[in-house]
């Protein structure tokens, strides 16, 4: 993923969520995320992003996948891990994720681990907050410039 403070390197974890990581993958490799803002970035806790609109109710014109949790004995919501984003709904998860920059043990167990962030945290960092308790960043926000499956780099 091209930020733009730099190159962020996420392993992606498909003993966790098959589905998930391979949706990651379909995507990226239709360069769906691209120019995509992180709409919603809180302070200590996440930045979210893969929604074309901008608005946190877009998705992609794929179904919503059914929830692929792990217990917290085999992975946790740590700095770095990359989760799914979702309605209230447990499956609804389609192409937002988030990426933490602290632990939320709350999360645990509840949404969707595809990846983790193994470098290039420090881009990740820096990328635009939000504003109030909901963390919607004001225009203009912080975009992915591309993002894309290493194995298809050449």
């Amino acid at each position: 993923m091209e930020l733009k403070d730099g190159r962020v390197t996420i392993q992606l974890l498909p003993d966790l969520a098959p589905r998930h990581v391979e949706r990651i993958k379909v995507l990226a490799r239709r360069n769906f995320y691209d120019n995509t803002p992180f709409h919603r970035v809180i302070e200590g806790f996440m930045a979210q992003g893969g929604d074309p609109t901008g608005t946190g109710t877009g998705g992609s014109d794929l179904p919503d996948l059914p929830a692929e949790f792990t217990p917290a004995n085999r992975a946790r919501f740590l700095r770095g891990t990359c989760g799914m984003a979702r309605t209230s709904n447990p499956n609804s998860a389609n192409s937002q994720f988030f990426i933490m920059f602290a632990p939320a043990p709350n999360l645990d167990g509840q949404y969707t681990i595809w990846g983790r962030v193994v470098a290039g945290m420090e881009a990740v960092d820096k990328i635009k907050r939000g504003q109030g308790p909901s963390g919607m960043v004001p225009p203009p926000a912080d975009r992915i410039r591309a993002m894309r499956v290493a194995a298809d780099v050449r």
